[in-house]
C-alpha cells in the first residue's frame, strides 16, 4: 500500500489478444505510462485464468475473439473468482453483438482497438477505481440489440428483481441506468455522494451484481426508462 502523499502504486494489467503484433503494440504504448504496469500477456482466453491466479492483476484488457477460449468465456470465468480483476473488452466495432454478453458477465466496459493510448490509460485507471467505461449512448445502442421474443421474458425478470429494492434504491438504480454520475443522482435526490455510493453498494449486494454497468443493464432490461434523443 502506498504511503500518504506518495505516488499510487501502478495498476497491474494483463493483456489478452491472439494478435501478437497488437499485444506488442499495446504493451509498448502502455509501458510508458507510470500509472500502469503490464505484468503478463495471453494469446488466448484459456491462458488468462492461470495468469490471473499467478499475477493478481487489477485489470485485464481482453480481446473478444480468440482461439481455444474466446474473451467472453474467459470473462465469465474470471468474474466468478473471489477478488476478480476488472475486465475491459477490446473490440473492433462499437456495436459488437458480443459486447452485451460480456457486460452481463461482469466486464466493466469496452474499448475499440484503435482507441488512443492516453484514453486507454485513463480507462484502465478508471475501472481500477471501480468506475465503468461505458457511455449512456453506447448503453442505449447495446440495448437496441436485445430484441425478439426473449425481450419480453427478460423484461419481466428484470422488473421482478428491481422489486427487491426499496423505493429509494430503485430511484438510484434508475439514475445509474440513465448514465448519471453519483453527484448528479445525489443532487436530484437531495443525498450526499457517500450516501449514493452506500445505496449502490447495497443494490449490488441485494441483486448479486458485479458493478454499476450491470445495474444499468438491468434497468434497461426492465424497460422503465424513457428513450432519449
Amino acid at each position: 500500500m502506498s504511503e500518504p502523499g506518495s505516488r499510487p502504486e501502478p495498476v497491474k494489467v494483463v493483456i489478452a489478444d491472439d494478435d501478437a503484433l497488437l499485444r506488442a503494440g499495446l504493451t509498448m504504448m502502455l509501458a510508458g505510462a507510470p500509472e500502469l504496469r503490464i505484468i503478463a500477456e495471453a494469446a488466448d482466453g484459456s491462458q488468462v485464468l492461470p495468469l490471473v491466479r499467478q499475477h493478481r492483476p487489477d485489470v485485464v484488457l481482453m480481446d473478444i475473439r480468440m482461439p481455444v477460449m474466446d474473451g467472453l468465456a474467459a470473462t465469465e470465468q474470471l468474474r466468478a473468482l473471489p477478488d476478480a480483476p476488472e475486465v475491459i473488452m477490446l473490440t473492433t466495432f462499437d456495436a459488437d453483438e458480443h459486447v452485451l454478453r460480456a457486460l452481463r458477465a461482469g466486464a466493466a466496459g469496452f474499448l475499440l482497438k484503435d482507441t488512443p493510448p492516453a484514453d486507454i490509460v485513463a480507462a484502465v485507471c478508471r475501472v481500477a477505481r471501480g468506475q465503468p467505461v461505458l457511455s449512456p449512448s453506447v448503453t442505449r445502442r447495446l440495448m437496441e440489440r436485445v430484441a425478439g421474443a426473449e425481450g419480453d421474458l427478460r423484461r419481466v425478470r428484470a422488473r421482478g428483481r428491481l422489486e427487491l429494492l426499496t423505493e429509494r434504491e430503485r430511484e438510484i438504480a434508475f439514475g445509474v441506468g440513465e448514465g448519471k454520475p453519483n453527484a448528479e443522482i445525489g443532487g436530484q435526490l437531495y443525498l450526499s455522494v457517500p450516501t449514493v455510493k452506500s445505496h449502490i453498494s447495497r443494490i449490488l449486494t441485494k441483486l448479486d451484481l458485479n458493478n454499476r454497468v450491470q445495474i444499468a443493464l438491468l434497468v434497461h432490461d426492465a424497460g422503465l426508462l424513457h428513450d432519449e434523443d
